[in-house]
């Protein structure tokens, strides 16, 4: 980036900031990536907003990028799934050597990933769709069975069964029912409370997403919403209840129902936007008031939510039905 400012005013204000002296943090946000300094220059105060630039996107830089990294910690693994962090290279100077240098980098690793992973993560046009009941059931409904019974949830399934990632599961309930275990979301670090993002995933198989869901749950969820908010405070010092946020994505990003819990001052990007993330709260309230008896649920109404054009559901469902075109199941 080329800077218009006049030379002299360039050298005289880029020579403030090696004369900043710290006072305190103020404030830390974007899960860690900003962070506001008070201080003084020359004796007088100072503020200094630091946050991370964005990366360099050309292929010379991007090609190198992962032979520059430093001391690659690895938080877990499972399955295909693998997430780290790292410092970049040369290793910024240490003032103090007893004091190890954080880490610059969270680095998540899919391997070997699929072509729907390569399409999930890739920059592409959104949609704005309604999924009504009968949607979901001709539609939605096989073709998260069929994704079921590609395998998609073997590595849901083995945390749950004991099987890899248990040093990572901080908090259990047992019960074929009313049994759930809580760990850390791949995207949190581990360390910044206020970026705190954790999962809780339930052991009963019956729920596959919010849609499950019935008037005859609202006890079930009360008591996992409950439990969920007694461990999180419980386990993070200074985190009160009012201060955590419990809710799920629709569609979520695997099927098999499981429960977002986040600091509430996580700031919301895509993953809590409008059109991702429902408040269980807001669901309970939903399920509470809907007619009908206890089987009566969030299958009996309309959810709006957005889509990636090239994900599997907008080119095989609603893709289709705007063309007016009738999506071809068998495909699925």
């Amino acid at each position: 980036m080329t800077s218009t400012t006049p030379p002299d005013v360039a050298a005289r204000v880029e020579a403030y900031i090696p004369r900043f002296k710290l006072t305190r943090l103020l404030n830390q946000d974007q899960a860690g990536r900003r962070i506001s300094l008070l201080g003084t220059v020359d004796g007088q105060d100072a503020l200094l907003i630091a946050e991370r630039a964005a990366f360099a996107t050309d292929h010379a830089h991007l090609s190198v990028f992962p032979t520059t990294l430093t001391n690659i910690k690895n938080l877990g693994a499972n399955d295909i799934y693998a997430w780290f962090l790292a410092n970049s290279a040369p290793p910024p100077t240490n003032p103090d050597p007893t004091i190890p240098i954080p880490p610059d980098y969270k680095l998540n690793l899919i391997y070997p990933c699929t072509p729907k992973h390569i399409k999930k993560y890739s920059a592409q046009p959104l949609r704005i769709v309604t999924e009504t009941p009968a949607i979901y059931t001709s539609y939605i409904r096989p073709w998260i069975n069929r994704q079921r019974e590609k395998g998609t949830l073997n590595w849901v399934f083995n945390i749950i069964e004991g099987r890899t990632e248990q040093e990572d599961v901080i908090y259990r309930e047992t019960g074929e029912k009313d049994g759930f275990l809580l760990l850390p979301d791949l995207n949190w670090d581990r360390k910044t409370v206020g970026g705190l993002h954790l999962l809780g995933l339930v052991e009963r198989r019956d729920i596959w997403s919010v849609r499950d869901l019935k008037k005859g749950d609202v006890a079930w969820l009360r008591y996992v919403r409950e439990k969920l908010l007694d461990a999180t405070v419980g386990l993070y010092d200074g985190v009160e209840r009012d201060q955590v946020k419990l809710y799920v994505h629709y569609q979520p990003t695997y099927h098999h129902f499981h429960i977002h819990i986040v600091h509430v001052q996580l700031e919301a990007g895509a993953t809590q936007s409008v059109g991702k993330a429902l408040g269980l709260d807001n669901i309970i309230s939903t399920l509470e008031n809907l007619a009908g008896d206890e089987d009566a649920g969030m299958q009996d109404v309309s959810l709006t939510y957005h889509l990636g054009e090239a994900s599997e559901l907008w080119e095989k469902v609603f893709g289709p039905l705007k063309e007016g075109r009738v999506p071809d199941v068998g495909a699925f």
